[in-house]
């Protein structure tokens, strides 16, 4: 029988980030597909073993959850590269676009097919069975009209197949995977348990168990505010909005288009001009560095204070609030825009993280502890109902 290993996703706007087993895999893709054609042409392709396959991520996926079956994308980096590549729209649902179902199938794919995991899941020939207990997550507006109830049926009713095409080391491999359980939590829940509790869920944090909290979790597409007091997650007051980074990101790189003539592959590579250590808002233009400042400033400023809005409401209506975490990629890009307006204007206590990595991997950190916690208990509750022998 096969043994169902632990797989926490969390697919992000930007990239799809995700953890695996004992916490011995992670990977970080950028959420980015593009249709493609079986025989897609490689250059060197004596080398292909050679290269890392995250790099040429080339697939077809079938699923019965998909409302496009059977379609060859090129994913991630290499999709990046392509005319015709496409990310997640402002407006769309995480749950129901197929996008989210792709990524989320090659990322558990490319983990099924690492030579480590041979012992784990039966090979027939070229053929993988795998089987996975997941912890994911959606946006908190997503689960408040029951969109979760649905996206999980569609994940543990059938067997997903991703079939690896013309990617390095993995061509010719096929994937079954198949889902023993899957929990779907809000977003804005998981960013709480993250902030509290370490990866066994014992407390770390006990000077923010009892206070009353908000959490702003800025996405792609969308931005949670959680509403925390006496240790749970108020779902009456908790609010998502339809406003994420994308949109700004996207009118950066037009805009970089049209007065520098660079193009830019995707959003990906604006958040990188954006945050980077060095050269920050710079790009190269015909080999000379060249500032983007004006461009940037402007755009995100003006999101930012749209943020802030949002903030200033929810803080209204829960007055006695402490503090206020924003988490989240896009919190990681208007951090020092969201500041310079606080201390300009109301000062709220709000905090940021520091750490880059700990902010953009907060979601999957958060999925992993509390599928985790789930096993714990429902192998124990299994072994507490095992006859006692004599």
């Amino acid at each position: 029988m096969t043994k169902s290993r632990i797989a926490a996703v969390d697919v992000g706007n930007d990239s799809i980030k995700a953890i695996f087993g004992e916490l011995e895999y992670e990977l970080n893709i950028p959420n980015i597909t593009a249709r493609d054609t079986e025989d897609r042409p490689v250059i060197g392709i004596e080398e292909l073993d050679t290269k890392n396959p995250l790099e040429g991520i080339h697939i077809k996926v079938h699923s019965p959850a998909l409302k496009e079956n059977n379609v060859i994308y090129r994913v991630g980096q290499l999709a990046a590269k392509s005319d015709n590549a496409t990310e997640l729209d402002p407006g769309s649902s995480k749950s129901e676009e197929d996008q989210t179902l792709v990524m989320l199938f090659a990322s558990l794919a490319l983990d099924a097919v690492k030579e480590e995991n041979a012992q784990l899941f039966p090979r027939t020939k070229n053929v993988i069975d795998a089987q996975y207990t997941l912890g994911t997550g959606l946006p908190l507006r997503e689960v408040k009209e029951g969109k979760d109830a649905g996206y999980r049926s569609k994940l543990v009713s059938s067997v997903h197949q991703v079939e690896f095409l013309v990617t390095p080391k993995y061509q010719g491999l096929k994937v079954n995977i198949k889902f023993q359980e899957v929990k779907v939590y809000p977003e804005g829940f998981a960013a709480y348990i993250n902030l509290v509790m370490d990866n066994n869920l014992k407390i770390i944090n006990k000077d923010l168990i009892d206070k009353r909290i908000l959490i702003q979790d800025i996405g792609g597409l969308s931005t949670d505010i959680a509403v925390i007091k006496n240790r749970n997650v108020d779902d009456d007051k908790a609010q998502g909005f339809n406003l994420g980074v994308s949109e700004s990101l996207e009118a950066i790189r037009e805009e970089i288009r049209k007065k520098h003539g660079v193009e830019l592959d995707s959003r990906r590579d604006v958040v990188e001009i954006i945050t980077r250590k060095n050269d920050r808002n710079h790009i190269m233009v015909k080999g000379s560095r060249t500032s983007v400042h004006d461009i940037t400033d402007r755009i995100l400023l003006e999101l930012a204070k749209k943020q802030y809005r949002l903030l200033r409401n929810v803080w209204q209506k829960n007055s006695q609030t402490e503090i206020c975490y924003f988490v989240g990629g896009g919190a990681h890009v208007l951090k020092d825009y969201l500041k310079t307006i606080n201390n300009n204007l109301d000062g709220y206590n709000i905090e940021f993280f520091e750490d880059d990595k700990e902010s953009i991997w907060m979601m999957a950190n958060a999925y992993y502890k509390l599928i985790m916690d789930y096993v714990r208990k429902s192998e124990k509750s299994k072994a507490d109902k095992q006859p006692v022998k004599n």
